[in-house]
């Protein structure tokens, strides 16, 4: 089992949903308003009034096999926006319940 982290700008919400929908991927977290910074141009996601935007994030647990095909995805809807970030971080999971 691999642990997926998502962290995106909240405008990708739909459409991630769609991919986790699409993928068969039905269990997650999410957190709704998170903040950060870009690490390709190091635009700020404070939410604040100068830097009113701000990300999501969404914590999967899945199956080996789905990870290469999920990151795929995510990285093509990454693809179509410069502006929007959008990153993916993958880690084992050793045990559960």
């Amino acid at each position: 089992m691999k642990a997926v982290f998502i962290a995106f700008d909240q405008a990708y919400y739909e459409q991630i949903l769609t991919i986790l929908n699409y993928a068969h991927i039905k269990g997650f977290t999410r957190w709704d308003e998170v903040q950060g910074r870009g690490s390709k141009t190091g635009e700020p996601h404070f939410g604040t009034h100068a830097w009113p935007s701000l990300n999501s994030s969404i914590l999967t647990v899945i199956d080996d096999v789905k990870v290469k095909p999920l990151l795929n995805d995510l990285k093509a809807l990454d693809a179509t926006s410069d502006l929007m970030g959008l990153r993916a971080f993958v880690w084992n999971v050793e045990d559960g319940i």
